[in-house]
């Protein structure tokens, strides 16, 4: 029989290509066509048989793909993105869009110019709790007026062995470059547009951001709260909101969910949807696929820039790094 859906590449068979692979093993949108990464022993045993590629150039211009997964070093981004897109292949990037908010507006630009979907793949969004979270605050028929997202965890177990992470030059910066644009985006489908007004970050001996304490207001006046840190003992990821009429409302991302990471297998299910479902719609960044503001390049170039607005208004936190254990536990 036929297989009838789309045909996808993997670029990048780093820590989170897992996530993806085992996704496409039962996806009804795509079936993976190919895989690429520049190091041949991370080639050996990926892909389930399908061809296997060292250079993306060669893959996306070769391959007969229909779109690609981006996930390699953020700093590889830009590059690998433009390449794809240059030749009319829908792309789903992982966060954050680019490495800087320059490279981000040029992708953004050429996927618009050329109505080529780019979708930044943000996985929170698609996590059960909170779309139950988001669902529930639509239904309360009352405006959010606060919010508080925190994303806690030791970075040294999250990495998979990949020393880029901790590399700012690579990384684009620390936990702020890194998960704020996961944590920002959670704020933005809460909240709709929001400006960063105040950012206390944390940095270790070599200058990496370990902690942040940020603060964004949406236009309609919500305030949110979101609380980064990279040696968290353990991990945290959850939201807390606050109605206009004084009701809180809570979602724990990690609930339910025992092993490491053990959230992440059903929200890149819901990345590969939400890809699809732009691709279907054969348009540009910022199209909107029923998921809030921010869908496709749109979302993650907003994401990016509130990134780097957090880094202009940086303020030196503790000398350690590590922000108080009575505020990131949110006492």
């Amino acid at each position: 029989m036929t297989d009838t859906r789309a045909a996808l590449g993997v670029i990048g068979l780093g820590a989170i290509s897992r996530y993806y692979l085992a996704a496409l093993e039962h996806s009804p949108h795509w079936r993976l066509a190919a895989v690429c990464d520049a190091r041949p022993e991370a080639l050996l045993g990926r892909g389930g048989g399908v061809p296997a590629w060292s250079e993306a150039t060669a893959m996306v211009r070769e391959a007969g793909l229909d779109g690609v997964v981006v996930a390699v070093p953020n700093d590889a981004h830009a590059e690998v993105c433009r390449t794809a897109l240059t030749a009319g292949v829908p792309v789903c990037v992982e966060k954050p869009l680019a490495l800087t908010v320059a490279q981000g507006r040029e992708l953004t630009a050429l996927a618009a110019g050329s109505g080529t979907p780019l979708l930044t793949a943000f996985h929170r969004r698609h996590n059960h709790a909170f779309r139950t979270l988001r669902d529930a605050v639509v239904a309360a028929g009352s405006p959010v007026r606060r919010l508080r997202v925190r994303y806690l965890e030791r970075i040294e177990e999250h990495t998979g062995g990949e020393s880029w992470y901790l590399e700012p030059e690579r990384c684009g910066g620390g936990c702020v470059a890194d998960n704020g644009p996961n944590a920002f985006d959670l704020v933005r489908q809460l909240t709709g547009e929001v400006a960063m007004e105040h950012a206390s970050v944390g940095r270790d001996a070599a200058g990496v951001d370990r902690t942040a304490r940020l603060r964004l207001r949406a236009a309609g006046g919500a305030e949110a709260e979101v609380l980064l840190d990279w040696s968290y003992d353990g991990e945290r990821k959850d939201v807390t909101v606050t109605l206009a009429d004084g009701r809180t409302l809570y979602a724990d991302l990690l609930a339910g969910h025992y092993g490491f990471k053990g959230s992440l297998w059903h929200e890149y299910e819901g990345i590969l949807a939400e890809f699809a479902a732009l691709r279907a719609e054969g348009t540009g960044p910022g199209s909107g696929s029923g998921h809030g503001p921010g869908d496709g390049a749109s979302g993650g170039l907003a994401c990016l820039e509130l990134a780097a607005a957090a880094y202009a208004l940086e303020e030196t936190g503790p000398p350690s790094g590590r922000e108080p254990r009575g505020a990131a536990a949110g006492t």
